[in-house]
């Protein structure tokens, strides 16, 4: 099946989520879905970090077809797309076949383990996957120990395996005031900047850099801004975007 109904597809809990086996079952039935929007929907923020020569690492591809969007803006340093549940990355496989697809190379990867050597690739991406690590998280304002220990983990692989001055792009629900304790912590050189995109339901592309972090960066865990005014239309009160952040709001 194509994308379904937000019904349809979601765990009857957020917690459902961290499930592998719910992961495959989904997969083996659906084709494709996009977590917060498609590639049209930010491009304008990501095309300008994009050049021929990029190697590119998708964290928790699922069934997205950015890997593709990306061979059509012109990356061609190759694109390596992971995801922890062998059934999209078999789907995904078959799918760059039959369509006579080459340059994206499918990977089934733990994304708190990446297989990957340090400094293997220009840009990293994920795109919702580090959002489903908070669906337990408890507190927003001070998440669970397990929450903040995979974060963590998540983000040191991340840092280990860009390359000097490579680019991690971070496309999730997470307000700065909730992300930037974990981007910002001692242990990662990355410069952190963030954008917001979508049509009254924002989210947010972050854009963090290795080696660019700033004397401003180290001060920011002390303050703390007034969360953005979020509005919502209608299509986006249906979609499943919506719902998976009820539920961890919820939690």
């Amino acid at each position: 099946m194509a994308a379904a109904d937000a019904d349809d597809v979601a765990p009857p809990t957020a917690s459902g989520y961290l499930d592998p086996s719910y992961w495959d079952e989904r997969f083996g039935k659906e084709e494709h879905y996009e977590w917060f929007k498609d590639f049209s929907h930010f491009r304008h923020l990501l095309a300008p970090l994009l050049s021929p020569s990029l190697s590119v690492l998708e964290v928790g591809c699922g069934n997205s077809r950015l890997g593709e969007e990306l061979l059509r803006e012109g990356v061609a340093g190759g694109i390596t797309c992971v995801d922890l549940s062998p059934v999209a990355v078999q789907r995904m496989r078959d799918r760059l076949a039959a369509q006579g697809t080459k340059g994206v190379d499918v990977v089934v990867a733990d994304m708190l383990d990446l297989p990957f050597e340090p400094e293997s690739f220009d840009l990293v991406i994920e795109k919702g996957t580090m959002d489903v690590l908070f669906v337990d998280s408890g507190d927003p304002w001070n998440p669970n120990p397990t929450t903040v220990n995979n974060v963590m983990k998540m983000l040191e692989c991340i840092h280990r395996v860009l390359k000097p001055e490579g680019i991690f792009v971070s496309i999730t629900f997470g307000q700065p005031h909730f992300r930037r304790r974990f981007f910002e912590a001692p242990e990662f050189t990355w410069s952190v900047e963030y954008s917001t995109f979508g049509d009254g339901f924002h989210y947010f592309f972050y854009m963090l850099q290795k080696g660019k972090r700033s004397l401003e960066s180290n001060s920011y865990q002390n303050i703390i801004p007034a969360a953005p005014r979020i509005n919502m239309v209608h299509e986006e009160l249906e979609s499943e975007d919506f719902i998976f952040r009820t539920n961890v709001e919820e939690l």
